[in-house]
């Protein structure tokens, strides 16, 4: 093949553009790719506004491979396939319900292959990713895989499960679930058996928040190192601080306070305080005022250039409440008495029907962590997020429905932290059958 004939062919074969905005002539029976990864915050505002305009999918927060996914999916002939290795958080977080949507509706989501701590690229990443083949044609089981080691014997044997006709009876690492895609809602890639426990419980019970618990997150500043520190050492007026739990003062299970502190600008009633009324808190502020005036929220309202990025809520500190870190392994589910408010990387339940440390055991078992594993994605090292709006999907029963022997039992196994004496505690509140805690890893006691 001559140069001219090669450069030719490539001016047909190859198109140069912006992938979202570039006209495609016809339809296509594969599109293969890894789409770039790119937050709504770093498109120029008119092209962001564009992207809208023409993708339903690019949607809250939604990261610009969501509507590649679209672009591609939409582009397919009848029987097409698409194939992407990309992140897998659109499946279960909120920006992806658009997208999750739009394939439950006009699209059969033939194969999942989870990729979390498999090292499917050359550097180390945080949030892993998945490879998804999505078929423009009636909707049917998939095919999952979850981890696969990367050597050429297991993936030519994936591939060969993955593309089969039929899946045999020993499948091996690949196993078929139906009804994976329901609308919006998060995909539950799990097992079989887990998935129907979840489907019962979900049937059965109230959510977590309409069982009378909140859950809310703690103060964000903007500025830690302006108005956080050392209470004692916080020279303002004292009721213009209070005293501020974080991670680090939980992670033995217990509270163990550090002694740090916060500052708080707001008024009792509403808005801000007049500096004018607290000369200390005023010399503390305006000493530190380029680190506070600087931050986005300061320049949005210059005349609220001293307040924090959440308001803040003394009477939260007095409360009762459950403390939970965003990133763990395990449930890490911790009792704090009412003397504390809770910093930005800390989750919080709080309760006027639930006796917390009854709670508190709940939240420790097997079965809160398969809801949050569930509808949560996972992130480097196999840690979940246990993040509001994957607490929220919790069942739990109401208390009025919880006899007073298990309540007992279920404070006294908090209260020790015994997680084993939690979940048989939890096993029998939420009435599982000797099967369904053989799915949580239970003994079936």
């Amino acid at each position: 093949m001559g140069v001219d004939t090669a450069t030719s062919l490539a001016g047909r074969w190859l198109s140069q553009g912006d992938f979202l905005l570039t006209p495609l002539d016809g339809e296509f029976d594969f599109v293969v790719g890894n789409p770039p990864y790119v937050r709504p915050e770093l498109i120029p505002a008119p092209l962001l506004a564009e992207y809208r305009i023409r993708y339903q999918t690019m949607y809250d927060r939604a990261d610009i491979y969501i509507p590649f996914i679209e672009r591609s999916l939409t582009a397919l002939s009848a029987g097409g396939n698409l194939g992407f290795i990309c992140a897998d958080r659109w499946i279960k977080n909120r920006y992806g319900g658009p997208l999750r949507s739009l394939v439950a509706e006009r699209f059969h989501l033939k194969v999942y292959v989870d990729m979390v701590d498999t090292p499917a690229f050359h550097s180390d990443v945080i949030a892993y990713p998945a490879i998804t083949i999505i078929s423009r044609e009636g909707v049917g089981a998939t095919r999952i895989a979850h981890r696969p080691s990367i050597d050429r014997a297991t993936l030519t044997t994936l591939a060969g499960l993955l593309s089969a006709p039929a899946l045999p009876k020993d499948a091996g690492p690949v196993r078929e679930l139906a009804r994976v895609t329901n609308g919006a809602e998060p995909w539950l890639l799990e097992s079989s058996d887990q998935m129907a426990l979840i489907r019962r419980l979900e049937s059965a019970f109230p959510l977590l928040e309409e069982a009378g618990c909140n859950v809310g997150i703690g103060v964000a500043t903007g500025a830690d190192k302006a108005f956080i520190g050392n209470f004692e050492s916080l020279d303002v007026e004292h009721d213009r601080k209070l005293p501020l739990v974080t991670t680090k003062d939980i992670m033995t299970g217990e509270v163990q306070w550090r002694g740090q502190g916060v500052i708080n600008p707001f008024a009792e009633s509403a808005g801000l305080v007049d500096l004018g009324e607290y000369p200390r808190l005023r010399r503390y502020l305006e000493a530190r005022r380029d680190v506070i005036a600087g931050r986005h929220c300061a320049k949005k309202a210059p005349a609220n250039w001293y307040r924090t990025i959440d308001r803040i809520t003394p009477a939260l500190a007095v409360r009762p409440k459950l403390l939970i870190p965003d990133i763990k392994g395990e449930s890490h589910i911790v009792f704090e008495g009412g003397e504390l408010y809770p910093s930005h990387n800390l989750y919080y339940v709080t309760s006027d029907d639930w006796d917390l440390r009854a709670l508190q055991a709940v939240l420790l078992s097997a079965v809160s962590r398969l809801f949050v594993a569930t509808y949560s994605t996972k992130i480097r090292g196999g840690f979940l997020r246990f993040q509001a709006q994957y607490l929220r999907r919790i069942r739990i029963p109401r208390w009025a429905d919880v006899p007073e022997p298990l309540r007992r039992e279920l404070a006294e196994a908090a209260i020790m932290r015994d997680v084993q004496a939690c979940n048989r505690a939890v096993f029998r509140l939420y009435g599982l059958s000797h099967e369904e805690r053989s799915a949580l890893g239970g003994n079936g006691e």
